[in-house]
C-alpha cells in the first residue's frame, strides 16, 4: 500500500473518473500539468467512454507508465519491446490482484453490455461500484513500479 493508492482513491471519490484518478495522481512527479491530465485522460473513464472494455484505471496507469518509460525512439524494435512487455507486466499485476483488467467483468456485467453514459456520483453510485479500490489498486501498482525501477529515460 502506499499514499498514492490513498490519494488516487480520494480524487475517485471526488468526481475524476478511474483514469484521471491514477494518472492525476502522478502526473506532477512525472512533469504532467494536473489540468493536461484531467483533459487526456477524460476519454478513458468507464472502460473507455463508458464502453466497459479496458478499466480506466488500468489505462491511467499505462498512461503514466508511458509517460516515464516509453522509447524516445518510436521504431526502435528492442525499447519497444521491452516497453511493452513493462506494460504487460503492470497489466498482468492488476489483473492477478484483480482478477480482470476489463471493466465490464469488474463490475460483474455481462458481455454485450451497451455503453452507458456517466452516472452521477451519490452513495448509492460509491456503494454499489469496486471501483474506488481498483483505482487504488492500480496507483499502489504503479507507485511500486516507480519504485523499483527508478530509472530515468
Amino acid at each position: 500500500m502506499s499514499k498514492k493508492g490513498e490519494e488516487a482513491k480520494k480524487l475517485f471519490l471526488n468526481g475524476h473518473n478511474c483514469a484521471q484518478a491514477v494518472l492525476c495522481t502522478f502526473a506532477e512527479d512525472l512533469g504532467m500539468e494536473q489540468s493536461a491530465a484531467r483533459s487526456v485522460a477524460a476519454c478513458f473513464g468507464g472502460g473507455l467512454g463508458g464502453q466497459r472494455e479496458v478499466c480506466g484505471a488500468v489505462s491511467g496507469m499505462c498512461m503514466a507508465l508511458s509517460l516515464k518509460y516509453a522509447p524516445e525512439n518510436p521504431v526502435c524494435h528492442e525499447e519497444k519491446t521491452e516497453f511493452y512487455r513493462l506494460i504487460q507486466e503492470a497489466c498482468g499485476r492488476f489483473k492477478e490482484e484483480n482478477g480482470s483488467i476489463i471493466c465490464r467483468e469488474l463490475l460483474g456485467l455481462p458481455a454485450g453490455t451497451q455503453p452507458s453514459a456517466p452516472q452521477p456520483r451519490t452513495k448509492e453510485y460509491y456503494k454499489k461500484r469496486p471501483c474506488p479500490e481498483k483505482v487504488k489498486s492500480a496507483a499502489d501498482i504503479l507507485y511500486s513500479y516507480l519504485k523499483d525501477n527508478n530509472t530515468d529515460k
